[in-house]
């Protein structure tokens, strides 16, 4: 199925996205967040496109109201895909080059298969349950960092973790912060060590239902700030706690479970 899928996301997102990047127009949806014409662009073909090679799945997408993405939640169990037509639109309107395509297929409610496109790098990430996960076609595996926390680059989000953001900007456990703007290439970069801890507040089903699994078959690890596994197969927002190093994902959960407090 990879073998199909990856021509059909890379082609695609080089036609709708890389055309259209930072000339398109912006528009704000209802939540504030920012849509393009690329985004409805990149939705809409993948949509046809992958009715068509697999007419027996139907499709989740970002860009559809509310009450269509539920009916298709509580009616997927024969199989549904996931998809985040482009991560990081801001990003993408503003001319950033970082940004990306998010495709997971999910069966009985999880994540069996997942696949990420960075158009800007020409970088696929994809991975299989239970086959490990894969860049560009070689083995994707998480290594360890061989550093204490407060030695670690970190990926946090300050925007979506108020009862954290006094402690992490006063007094921070590791050694450099960055946030880049596009969940889903965050995940894989976790993936390929390119970070060492990450921090995230509030991600939605098609935010995390690819990287999530990119990143577990890659031997890292993740859960919310509750200590709960990040997937649910529902449209409720999932924080994210995650590490590629096991020793720094405990370290990393045990400082923040010793900072965080509620909202004022």
């Amino acid at each position: 199925m990879l073998a199909a899928l990856i021509p059909l996301v890379r082609t695609a997102a080089r036609e709708e996205l890389l055309s259209r990047f930072s000339v398109a127009e912006r528009r704000y949806k209802s939540d504030g967040s920012v849509v393009t014409e690329a985004d409805l662009a990149m939705q809409q073909r993948l949509t046809a496109e992958l009715a068509r090679l697999f007419p027996e799945y139907a499709l989740l997408g970002e860009e559809m109201p509310e009450d269509q993405q539920r009916a298709l939640i509580e009616s997927g169990d024969r199989g549904l895909w996931c998809l985040d037509p482009l991560d990081g639109t801001s990003n993408f309107a503003a001319g950033l080059p970082f940004f990306g395509v998010s495709l997971a297929l999910l069966k009985h409610r999880r994540p069996i298969l997942a696949l990420v496109y960075d158009p800007i790098r020409d970088e696929c990430y994809t991975a299989e349950a239970g086959k490990g996960a894969r860049l560009n076609g070689a083995p994707l595996r998480c290594t360890a960092a061989g550093l204490p926390l407060r030695r670690c680059l970190a990926m946090v989000d300050f925007k979506r973790i108020p009862g954290l953001v006094s402690a992490l900007a006063v007094r921070p456990p590791y050694g450099s912060q960055r946030s880049l703007g596009a969940v889903v290439l965050e995940w894989c970069w976790l993936a390929a060590n390119r970070y060492h801890v990450y921090l995230h507040g509030r991600q939605k089903l098609w935010d995390y239902a690819a990287g999530a699994l990119i990143l577990a078959e890659a031997g890292g690890h993740a859960e919310t700030l509750a200590g709960e596994p990040v997937f649910s197969d529902a449209l409720q927002a999932r924080s994210v706690v995650a590490a590629g190093d096991p020793a720094l994902f405990e370290e990393w959960k045990s400082w923040l479970a010793g900072h965080n407090s509620p909202p004022a």
